[in-house]
């Protein structure tokens, strides 16, 4: 099963990039083209594309086969080819292998920090000539619009799936949703009983950062300072990230945070053993299947912090390989043009649970008969304007983890919040040192 449990997986392994910075070096790919030289399709010619994701089961399998097929009918001389990987993790290492192999895919699903290590070793193509000639672009929302772009200010992404967080709560537990985080936690300890935990987290793993990592880092930049500066620097130990540590210590002492593994706070709701689940917009199908109509489940944005609003943009990019040839690239240009224009985006976000990367998909009909039935998707959707992601910098996960830890160790009791979060800067600074 394929989830967006609010960040990507690993980092691509060491090997793998030296393997990518091998196979590509002395290459000149990755050159950007004038927007005269742009390849364009000729209607004449079969065209065979490939892409590669991980779109792989239920309402994301079945949306994104019926969009392919949609474009392939106004593109007749175009086929494209699904190449589904089962989760993330085997995208990233499949993506890796074709690499290595010199049979790179045509375009395929990347995060950001993936991008920066196949954009420096020029597999993927930089796409400012093709953005420039978007209609749609200009239309993105402005968090959508940077999270295409890496370090150099260059364009090298293409949005797909996108979402950001939400909490989800038990309307019979929590009649409104909270407004702020001090709100939150003082409704979770006031519903923590009768066996009830208000929230259970995952943090993940040293190797594997998960969605209480996530929840960390929003709950640091709400106080005040992200985990990362904007070049990637690591800034676990700030006072913002002492704050938030020490937040989540404080509700699991009042008995109103538990730590799990896969999907606790979803599992934990639909059980009425939990009251929220701080999780990605993309978990709306799962938790109404866990919920099961056993009570109203509400969906809200995130709290307020005491310095800001703070939310991560989670999901996918699409990017092109330079292994391509022109034929490829102008036919993987039109079908990744058509994945996000306004009536596709409707389409997929109605279908998946995902939110639509441009404004004037919410005009569509689709989208608004599916705003009817999901009115709180209008109050999350303005947040694609706002939210940041994690820095595209190739050591960020890996930097990640060490908070994960940090996070396993300070709720836990087994370390001092400070001690925990000292420990986290060192481990993440080497990461950034390292890369």
């Amino acid at each position: 099963m394929t989830r967006n449990p609010i960040r990507g997986l690993a980092t691509l392994l060491v090997a793998g990039s030296m393997v990518l910075l091998s196979a590509c070096s002395g290459s000149t790919a990755g050159s950007t083209p004038s927007a005269s030289a742009l390849p364009s399709l000729d209607p004449s010619k079969q065209t065979t594309i490939t892409f590669m994701e991980a779109m792989s089961s239920g309402a994301q399998q079945a949306a994104l086969k019926k969009m392919t097929a949609d474009f392939e009918a106004q593109h007749p001389n175009v086929t494209v080819q699904l190449q589904e990987q089962p989760n993330y993790g085997a995208l990233q290492t499949k993506i890796t292998a074709q690499v290595a192999a010199n049979s790179a895919p045509t375009i395929a699903q990347v995060y950001e920090n993936w991008a920066d290590e196949l954009s420096s070793s020029n597999v993927i193509v930089p796409l400012d000539e093709y953005v420039a000639s978007s209609k749609d672009y200009k239309d993105f929302y402005s968090g959508i619009q940077a999270d295409m772009k890496l370090r150099d200010g260059k364009n090298w992404m293409w949005p797909f799936n996108k979402s950001v967080v939400v909490q989800y709560y038990n309307e019979s537990l929590v009649p409104k949703a909270p407004a702020t985080w001090g709100e939150f936690a003082q409704t979770a300890k006031s519903v923590s009983k009768n066996g009830v935990v208000a929230l259970s987290i995952d943090p993940g793993s040293e190797t594997s950062p998960a969605g209480g990592t996530a929840l960390f880092e929003i709950l640091a930049e709400s106080f005040g300072t992200p985990v990362f500066a904007k070049d990637g620097t690591p800034q676990f130990d700030s006072d913002a990230a002492k704050k938030a540590l020490n937040y989540l210590v404080d509700l699991k002492k009042s008995n109103a945070l538990a730590l799990g593994t896969n999907y606790p706070g979803q599992t934990a709701l639909g059980n009425q053993t939990g009251a929220f689940d701080v999780s990605s917009v993309a978990s709306y199908p799962f938790n109404q299947k866990a919920v099961g109509g056993k009570f109203v489940m509400g969906v809200a944005p995130l709290p307020a912090g005491t310095a800001k609003t703070a939310n991560q943009l989670a999901g996918t990019n699409i990017a092109m390989f330079s292994s391509a040839d022109d034929q490829q690239k102008a036919a993987a240009w039109a079908y990744m043009q058509f994945l996000t224009s306004p009536a596709e985006m409707a389409y997929w976000a109605s279908q998946t649970g995902y939110l639509p990367v441009v404004k004037t998909a919410m005009d569509e009909q689709a989208m608004k008969d599916y705003l009817a039935k999901n009115p709180w998707v209008g109050d999350v959707v303005k947040q694609l304007d706002t939210a940041t992601p994690l820095p595209p910098v190739s050591y960020v996960n890996k930097a990640s983890g060490a908070l994960s830890t940090a996070i396993s160790s300070a709720v836990n009791g087994t370390a001092s919040v400070d001690d925990a979060l000292a420990q986290a800067q060192a481990a993440g600074k080497k990461a950034a040192s390292e890369s």
